[in-house]
């Protein structure tokens, strides 16, 4: 059962209208999310490339712009490593591009998420000692390696770490003893002795800091780079950033500078995949390109999702398009496959009955885990693992929920697994095999979650009657994007809303458009894209299947609900009329 909660922030919302031009509306949503003081809602609603922080705030970027400075002078091979997701292919993209147009004899690699695994390892290393690199710059990784840098480092490399995962660490007598690679630089904005601003960096966010305070040291206009923008924000979308502070303003200049981009392969990309480029949105980069993108880490090479970015005439990038959406259409064909099992586990053995889900699914494909625990979450709403069997044990994925921090729990577990790393809502793991059962229940013993914390809270921004859903208020709503993970779309209720008509929608009717009434008399469309039939079992629930099937024919009378739902405007034929998104239902 889902916990409706009114947020009830207080604030002079009139006031806050008037000095800001926005209404009164308007200025409570932003008040819900926490967005207080004039000058972080002239941030929020305005912010520019202009307020971003000085990438010099970040410890070690001195030394990190200094030893790059001195290795492009001296003519020093350098070798950028990133890691197999759109983050790691974004910020290998965005230090490729950055140290190859200062001059730099740059090259990269990123590893095989199958035969290499996650991050830095021995064979990187030996990979480029090979090749004769002289310098290592990780991209999205690096800040556990703490093993394999000082293997490099005994090779006589120079190693600089761009990331922005959590630092490890060990307790000692009760306080946290944080674990540093023993790089000549660490650029990281979650180091515990970093003073710089905002934690909530991607690593492409990083990354781009890093080429920006390069630009600047070696007498370049920074300027010239501000197109890498576009990858900062398809990074940090794709990687589910929080959509906060300097990640809001990455997101929104970055998109649009993807609405006019003249990057050959993105523009292949939106085309291939129906986006529209001038209305190219988050919703687009985190269920549409993003998912692309990944693909080729998860089932070829991410290597290709980098050529893709890189590409230089149109027909090589149309070619490369074409090839990520195949991959992605049959990773989501294996994913349903591997989402049914899990189910199947979670609804029909003892593993559902525990508080954190640990699904074993040795014949799923490794790199679709993680897409697998997500789901399972999201239905479910408890933390989940999907661990699969790897080339050597078995590798895992992890989703969370709000109230559980996944890579201190996993810290709890830590002397199970040969590798893990992560966030609070994701982390990753390996073990060996018969280690998977220990870890299912060392991991439920340390869980100290409650029923209430398994509960999935729906924030309510405000009551609203239809009769507020016109053309000038959605428009305003558009001040508020980009939507996504920390700032989410506002969420409107309206209680007793009666159901006038309905009609099954979607390719395979399970989806519906409907009539419906709000207290004040206001009807007003609405549809829902979640599964029509758990709607018309509520119905059938309280009111009789019969009451359930008329509303089909508008001969039913009385059928009432509680709903949230988002506003919009439908435009046919010229004709706009207000509608509304149905998300939730009581």
């Amino acid at each position: 059962m889902e916990q409706w909660v009114l947020l009830r922030k207080g604030a002079d919302f009139k006031a806050i209208g008037e000095k800001f031009h926005i209404s009164p509306r308007l200025a409570c949503l932003i008040r819900n999310r926490d967005i207080i003081g004039d000058e972080n809602i002239e941030n929020y609603l305005y912010g520019t490339i202009a307020d971003l922080y000085d990438g010099m705030l970040l410890q070690d970027m001195d030394r990190a712009v200094s030893i790059l400075m001195e290795k492009i002078k001296a003519e020093e091979k350098i070798r950028i490593i990133g890691d197999y997701d759109i983050d790691g292919v974004c910020a290998t993209y965005i230090l490729l591009e950055g140290l190859e147009n200062l001059g730099a004899d740059v090259d990269i690699d990123i590893p095989d998420r199958i035969l290499d695994g996650y991050g830095l390892n021995r064979h990187l290393i030996d990979r480029a000692f090979e090749a004769g690199v002289d310098t290592i710059v990780t991209c999205d990784n690096g800040i556990a390696a703490a093993e394999e840098i000082a293997y490099g480092k005994s090779l006589g490399m120079t190693i600089i770490v761009t990331d922005h995962h959590e630092v490890p660490y060990e307790e000692r007598e009760s306080e946290r003893c944080y674990l540093l690679p023993a790089a000549d630089a660490v650029v990281d904005p979650k180091r515990g002795d970093c003073s710089y601003p905002f934690k909530g960096l991607c690593g492409a966010a990083v990354a781009y800091k890093l080429v920006e305070a390069l630009y600047g040291a070696m007498g370049k206009d920074a300027e010239d780079m501000d197109y890498l923008m576009e990858e900062v924000a398809i990074a940090t979308v794709g990687d589910v950033m929080d959509l906060i502070g300097e990640n809001r303003i990455f997101v929104k200049q970055g998109l649009e500078m993807l609405r006019r981009t003249s990057n050959k392969g993105l523009k292949a990309l939106m085309e291939c995949t129906g986006v529209e480029a001038g209305r190219v949105s988050s919703y687009h980069i985190g269920f549409v390109l993003g998912p692309c993108m990944n693909a080729s880490g998860r089932l070829d090479t991410a290597k290709r999702a980098l050529e893709l970015l890189r590409a230089k005439t149109k027909k090589e990038a149309d070619i490369l398009a074409g090839d990520l959406k195949a991959l992605n259409d049959s990773r989501k064909d294996m994913t349903e496959e591997a989402v049914r099992q899990a189910e199947i586990q979670v609804e029909e053995t003892p593993v559902g009955r525990e508080k954190v889900l640990v699904i074993y699914l040795p014949d799923c494909h490794e790199s679709l885990a993680g897409i697998v625990a997500g789901r399972i979450r999201e239905k479910y709403y408890k933390p989940t693992y999907v661990l699969t069997e790897a080339e050597e044990g078995v590798k895992g994925s992890g989703r969370s929920i709000d109230t559980y921090h996944m890579y201190e729990e996993l810290s709890k577990c830590k002397n199970l697994f040969t590798r893990y790393g992560g966030h609070r809502l994701a982390a990753g793991l390996s073990l060996p095999k018969e280690n998977v059962e220990r870890f299912r229940q060392a991991v439920n013993a340390v869980c100290t979650l409650s029923e209430k914390d398994l509960q999935e809270k729906v924030s309510i921004d405000m009551q609203m009657p239809f009769s507020c859903v016109t053309e000038r208020f959605v428009e305003e709503l558009e001040l508020l994007e980009p939507f996504g993970k920390g700032n989410p779309k506002p969420v409107f209720a309206e209680k007793n809303v009666e159901i006038l008509y309905a009609k099954r929608i979607g390719r395979n009717k399970n989806m519906l458009k409907l009539q419906v009434k709000d207290e004040a008399g206001t009807a007003i469309e609405a549809l829902y894209f979640g599964e029509a039939q758990s709607l018309l079992d509520a119905i059938a629930g309280k009111y009789g299947r019969a009451q359930a099937e008329r509303i089909f024919t508008g001969q039913c009378r009385g059928v009432k609900m509680s709903i949230t739902y988002y506003p919009g405007i439908n435009e046919y034929m010229g004709r706009k009329t207000p509608q509304i998104i149905l998300t939730h239902f009581q």
